[in-house]
């Protein structure tokens, strides 16, 4: 009998093999299996059609199932929709599900998910108690739920509780976290809720840990998963929810080899697998506070802090009326920040830059250091004493011979980073513990859990962080924030610079006073008029995103109009734009759709390749990617040129 097995490589098909009912019985759709491929054996899984061809080739026998162990229908269903949607290959998707485990021997056993740990006990308030009856009475068929509250209202106790329920009834929960930082503390507030340790799955866990899970979940031995974007593709035998929270995060966007949008394919997962998913968020993103306005989705919401705590006030210092002198704090910021350490609260100053300053200028020269790999500016690490590229990684020292003279360069430092920040601190406050909250200094997953252990002791008095700080973090004694540079200004390739911004201030403001009732945030700036700061001061986000809604409808702009981005990259800048170009007459027509382009990218030249855009444009309810597909496979492409695709990009650098 034929049998079409799909393997965990670059093919959007099945292969097909002959099955020997005497050698292996009962073979079904799922099943996981060795076969022959080329000269090695691999794993596959046996798919739901055979792709249909009219060569004549040799059919190879299926060599092995592997026993106790399948992929369910409704997963393979899944990578199919998630193939047509994106423009990934099957065989990639397959991949991923299989967790690039090369073998399923299985794993030693161990105790580790349901060691017995004491359990605290909460109790909802009155509020959470309502959010949480709204979630449950949505069923437990599919449906999309927003759960949206100020932050420190207890979001994450109120879908906790409505997990536990589910749980007693057998059923399995995913919960995706926008950024692998966050387990850390998650891990421990879940260990105190539920009396045991979650499963975490990221990028990071080691490949014993993550068969032996991959193996609990496939046989329902793990029934809570909290996960980073590629748990998404685990295999569970009985899944009754997936919640994710800070759906609104960028950082869902995996915007390197398999493109996607985990919120999204959540979204379609539940909607296969016919289970309700919550999107948990402060403030959410235009696309779901769109569906919420068109029914599509439904609201509930926590509109006060867990105990009643007031949000922090917030005060606004105009960077134009401060003599800085070179300086990247101001003397208000400073009296006020020496009020809140007097009173013993922790200190938290943000800075979206990393490293010491973005621009190094010769005074003599006017020489910028630029990356050889990257079209961008280096940015100084003092630290490290280094320049460093934050797109392809390419490091050097910063001493160059200067035109003028043939002496060394003398640079100056433009655009503070944390570094520059954490030094001025230093020397304001000697007396001070400070650290850096950046990822530069918690690659390492040691490193973050003793830096998050130091915060929660109170052993650090001022942190120096970048966006990765905002993000779901609960530190009791943190009272007072100062923004650094508040700038509401984008770099004109992201039309939800805007939205990004009101998202990340919010954010922030919540990290400060979620145990008191004395707490600020302070925002300085060189833009105390701008309309975005207004709304987050005022609390009117509804305002900006009734607006955007509006400008976006008179623009053709996502959500009404759906964007696809062909990116066509080569090693001359000549080859990737003729390319491009090849590729539009191929295209253009398909009908329903306007194509854009080609343009150079904003960041033309990437890891040593130049780049060039098309932009897809189409309405919302045509799915063009299915045409787009059939020409794209018919594409004989130059090995010249790398073609990726993006659907529904996030940013078009």
């Amino acid at each position: 009998m034929e049998v079409p097995i799909l393997l965990p490589k670059v093919f959007n098909y099945p292969f097909t093999y002959i099955h020997n009912s005497q050698k292996i019985k009962n073979l079904n759709q799922g099943d996981i299996v060795i076969v022959p491929f080329g000269n090695k054996k691999e794993i596959g899984v046996v798919w739901d059609k055979i792709k249909k061809t009219e060569k004549k080739i040799k059919l190879k026998n299926i060599e092995k199932k592997i026993t106790n162990i399948s992929l369910d229908k409704r997963i393979i269903k899944f990578v199919n929709w998630f193939s047509t949607y994106n423009i990934v290959p099957k065989g990639m998707i397959l991949k991923m599900c299989l967790g690039n485990l090369k073998n399923f021997d299985g794993a030693k056993k161990k105790k580790t998910f349901k060691n017995k740990l004491t359990k605290t006990k909460y109790i909802l308030n009155n509020e959470q108690k309502k959010a949480l009856n709204n979630l449950a009475s949505s069923g437990n068929k599919f449906n999309v739920s927003v759960l949206q509250g100020v932050t420190g209202s207890g979001k994450t106790m109120v879908y906790f509780e409505r997990i536990k329920r589910l749980v007693k009834e057998n059923k399995q929960a995913l919960i995706l976290i926008p950024e692998i930082f966050l387990t850390t503390q998650f891990k421990n507030r879940f260990k105190l809720f539920f009396g045991y340790e979650p499963a975490i799955w990221h990028s990071k866990i080691s490949i014993s840990k993550k068969r032996e899970i991959w193996l609990s979940v496939a046989k329902n031995k793990i029934q809570i998963v909290l996960g980073a974007r590629s748990s998404l593709f685990l295999p569970f035998k009985n899944l009754g929810l997936i919640v994710v929270d800070e759906e609104h995060d960028s950082s869902y966007k995996q915007e390197e080899s398999v493109i996607y949008n985990a919120r999204d394919m959540a979204v379609s997962r539940a909607s296969i697998e016919d289970i309700p998913i919550h999107l948990v968020t402060s403030i959410p993103s235009l696309e779901t506070y769109n569906n919420i306005k068109n029914k599509k989705y439904k609201k509930t919401e926590l509109k006060n802090r867990f105990q009643n705590f007031p949000l922090p006030q917030t005060k606004v210092i105009n960077l134009n009326l401060e003599n800085l002198n070179k300086k990247s704090i101001s003397d208000e910021t400073i009296k006020i920040v020496e009020t809140y350490l007097k009173n013993k609260n922790q200190i938290l100053f943000f800075l979206n830059r990393r490293g010491y300053a973005p621009f190094l200028i010769c005074k003599k020269c006017g020489y910028r250091h630029v990356c050889p790999n990257c079209s961008i500016y280096l940015t100084y690490h003092k630290i490290l004493n280094k320049i460093i590229c934050h797109h392809c990684g390419y490091q050097s020292i910063s001493k160059k011979k200067c035109k003028d003279k043939n002496l060394l360069c003398d640079f100056s430092f433009y655009g503070p980073g944390v570094e520059k920040v954490f030094e001025e601190l230093k020397s304001i406050f000697p007396n001070k513990t400070v650290k850096i909250f950046s990822s530069d200094y918690l690659r390492k997953k040691k490193q973050s859990e003793i830096l998050i252990k130091e915060i929660s002791e109170e052993k650090i008095d001022i942190l120096v962080g970048t966006q990765m700080i905002s993000k779901g973090f609960n530190f009791p004694k943190l009272n007072c924030i100062v923004v650094v540079d508040a700038d509401f200004t984008g770099k004109g390739f992201d039309l939800r610079t805007t939205e990004k911004n009101i998202q990340l201030y919010n954010q922030l403001s919540g990290r400060a006073g979620r145990f008191s009732s004395d707490s600020i945030i302070i925002y300085q700036t060189i833009n105390p008029n701008n309309e975005v700061l207004k709304n987050i001061i005022e609390n009117k986000t509804e305002n900006f995103f009734t607006n955007e809604l509006r400008i976006r409808k008179q623009n053709n702009l996502p959500p009404y109009f759906r964007f696809i981005s062909l990116i066509i990259s080569s090693n001359t800048k000549e080859n990737s734009y003729q390319g491009a170009l090849e590729i539009k007459k191929k295209i253009e027509h398909i009908n329903h759709i306007e194509i854009l382009g080609p343009v150079d990218s904003p960041i033309l030249k990437k890891k040593k390749m130049f780049r060039t855009r098309l932009l897809i444009r189409s309405e919302s309810k045509n799915l063009c990617q299915k045409p787009l597909v059939k020409v794209l496979e018919k594409l004989k492409i130059s090995t010249k040129i790398k073609l990726t695709v993006d659907v529904d990009p996030i940013n078009f650098t």
